[in-house]
């Protein structure tokens, strides 16, 4: 949002605000202190005591605000919103990035917190409180929320037990005044100062139409999100987090001379594309992987109209080099006719140096020369260097280029490093070619030219890297995997969970399993195991909805009287399990009580947001695509599995 929408916006509330720092809030000590042993719910408190509470209240939920500025010269600055929402006032009771991610297990939060930093549209959507934010299709008919509008720049929403989910971000191509790793970066910090636990994003980002986890999969071996430590969270259609990295390493390792040699034949565009960037890079790219890896890392070293010559000299000549340019271009002429009589086979450094010695006796020069030399054009041919991956010497072989680069003058090798540059590149063509290799090679392969098993196992490997979504990052982490006990400042904090009994049968010994995740509980270091069980349902109570009645009856793992005190009885990464109850009946989760069975052919269990079908006769969910129906044909009105559909086959017939 620019200065101008911000300034509107501050008049129209009539008040002055305080501005902070874009690029340091959320910092540690930036706008405030923050408590690093502190809960999520009690940073995000003494946060917003620093916001500007907005006097509109939409549906029921408290909103702040916090300007920020970009930059001072030019003028830019951004509002960031934060909505309080109440489970009371929510549309959704129920969580489906929970339960998507593998979170729907965990119980409903009391509250959660929407941070946003919303678009030039949609803050203007939100203060012009008019017939146009009427939602004809809204239950209430009421104005939409700012949690309800589309279009942010960013917005991510916490539970009050600090899990969370990075809804969206959108960056310049969008028209934001704001890049994507700007985005992320604040984001992060957000994160990491308000001391949240896990979070989780849907990666669905492209750039001009081209998938990121895919470009970046190829490229660095993670998603685009791996910047920041966003790890393989859920894969949907059954992908396991060893399968979704094989599949990055089969295409990462994929040979670059085979695909050259198969897919060559189908038109000249892929051996000029690879002959491109082999003749720019200082290294052999030897592998698909080396290729993004390169042309990635190329991308964010050119300007828009920059060029970098794609046709560097064989050896450029520094104007200190004890040897002249004459000399060192000889040298250079007489390694290339070595290398042609061995007909284009590898061959090791000391073999090429040993050949060249017959007609030049300076070692030094021949030295200089190999060691320069490698991935450069020289006449019709180009060197290529490698290390060996068995022997791990260092090999030398020429590649013909006559065919590729026609009409070619010699490379003018001189002291100056000026070079007679024969092609040079643009930030529009490396983007055109890397849209060249993502459509053809990646997503539009013909069958009839993955007629080799490395090539077969290309379009799989690109279905998985696309099928894995879900990836998420561990702030404060888990902390049932940490230490369960530690005294800080007088405090003894423990980590624990609890198990609820089935109220109507009170006296058996049947419990539901321990409801994840751990909560923090701090007592004085004195404190009892009667003081223990009054905070962990104060605790409790708190943070999860419909547990206003919760009573702890007992500690589960630890045999002890109410009078004892927790620091003789606690061992140290001792997990803490309390047995309770409460008056209504039920567990509600993050993911529901639906009874809806998912038993797919790929070995999914779980509903992962994929679009599912029923079978009519076991009333089983299946995914469409697993079963035979693309995802853009609509779903038969009569669907039957194919294990029903064999089992009425062979049923016999009634007389």
């Amino acid at each position: 949002m620019s200065s101008s929408s911000s300034s509107m916006t501050k008049r129209k509330r009539g008040r002055s605000e305080r501005v902070f720092k874009f690029k340091n809030f959320g910092e540690n000590g930036y706008p405030v202190e923050m408590n690093r042993h502190g809960s999520f719910r009690q940073n995000v408190k003494v946060l917003l005591e620093y916001g500007n509470q907005e006097m509109h209240l939409c549906n029921g939920m408290l909103i702040w605000s916090f300007q920020l500025e970009v930059n001072r010269h030019p003028p830019l600055h951004v509002l960031l919103f934060v909505v309080e929402e109440p489970i009371e006032s929510s549309l959704n009771l129920h969580c489906k990035h929970c339960q998507y991610v593998g979170w729907g297990h965990h119980m409903i939060c009391n509250k959660k917190y929407h941070f946003m930093l919303p678009s030039k549209d949609t803050v203007a959507a939100f203060f012009n409180c008019d017939a146009n934010c009427i939602d004809p299709n809204h239950p209430s008919n009421e104005k939409l929320s700012l949690v309800e509008l589309q279009g942010h720049v960013m917005h991510g929403v916490f539970h009050c037990n600090g899990f969370g989910h990075l809804l969206c971000i959108n960056g310049v191509e969008t028209g934001s005044d704001l890049a994507g790793h700007q985005i992320m970066d604040f984001w992060d910090r957000l994160c990491t100062g308000l001391r949240a636990r896990k979070v989780s994003l849907c990666d669905v980002s492209k750039k001009r139409g081209m998938g990121l986890r895919l470009l970046h999969g190829l490229a660095y071996g993670k998603s685009w999100f791996g910047r920041w430590g966003y790890e393989f969270g859920r894969g949907c259609y059954g992908v396991t987090q060893p399968v979704y990295q094989k599949a990055v390493e089969a295409m990462q390792g994929m040979p670059l001379y085979l695909l050259n040699h198969y897919l060559g034949t189908l038109g000249q565009d892929i051996p000029v594309i690879l002959m491109r960037y082999q003749t720019l890079s200082d290294n052999s790219l030897t592998t698909f992987g080396d290729l993004f890896h390169f042309m990635l890392q190329l991308r964010s070293c050119l300007q828009r109209e920059n060029l970098i010559d794609s046709n560097t000299p064989a050896i450029l000549v520094e104007t200190s080099c004890r040897w002249s340019a004459k000399r060192v271009e000889a040298a250079t002429q007489v390694i290339v006719e070595a290398l042609e009589k061995v007909k284009f086979r590898w061959v090791s450094r000391q073999e090429v140096r040993d050949a060249a010695r017959a007609y030049i006796g300076d070692t030094g020069l021949l030295d200089f020369v190999l060691k320069s030399l490698g991935n450069h054009i020289v006449g019709n041919y180009l060197v290529r260097r490698c290390l060996n991956p068995v022997t791990k010497v260092l090999e030398y072989c020429l590649e013909d280029v006559s065919d590729v680069y026609p009409n070619q003058d010699s490379i003018i090798i001189n002291k100056s490093k000026v070079v007679n540059s024969r092609y040079k590149i643009t930030k529009a063509q490396l983007m055109k070619d890397i849209f060249y290799l993502y459509k053809h090679v990646l997503k539009e392969q013909k069958p009839t030219t993955l007629n080799t098993e490395i090539f077969s196992a290309l379009p799989v490997a690109v279905r998985i890297i696309l099928d894995t979504k879900f990836f998420v990052k561990e702030y404060g982490g888990d902390f049932a995997t940490k230490v369960e006990t530690a005294s800080i400042n007088g405090k003894l904090r423990l980590f624990c969970t609890v198990m609820l009994r089935n109220n109507e049968e009170i006296d058996c010994e049947e419990v539901k399993r321990p409801l994840t995740p751990y909560e923090c509980v701090t007592l004085k270091e004195n404190a009892t195991f009667d003081d223990l069980r009054l905070e962990v349902e104060k605790e409790f109570r708190e943070v999860y909805w419909k547990l206003e009645n919760f009573v702890v009856e007992s500690i589960v793992n630890v045999n002890v009287k109410g009078t004892d005190m927790v620091s003789r009885k606690i061992e140290m990464g001792q997990k803490i399990i309390c047995l309770g109850s409460k008056k209504e009946r039920g567990i509600l989760t993050e993911g529901g009580e639906s009874n809806q069975m998912v038993d797919c052919p790929c070995g999914a269990k779980d509903d992962d947001g994929e679009r599912l079908v029923l079978c009519d006769v076991c009333e089983v969910w299946q995914h469409s695509r697993c079963v035979g129906i693309p995802n853009n044909k609509e779903i038969p009105p009569i669907f039957l599995c194919k294990r029903c559909d064999q089992n009425i086959m062979l049923f016999p017939s009634l007389p």
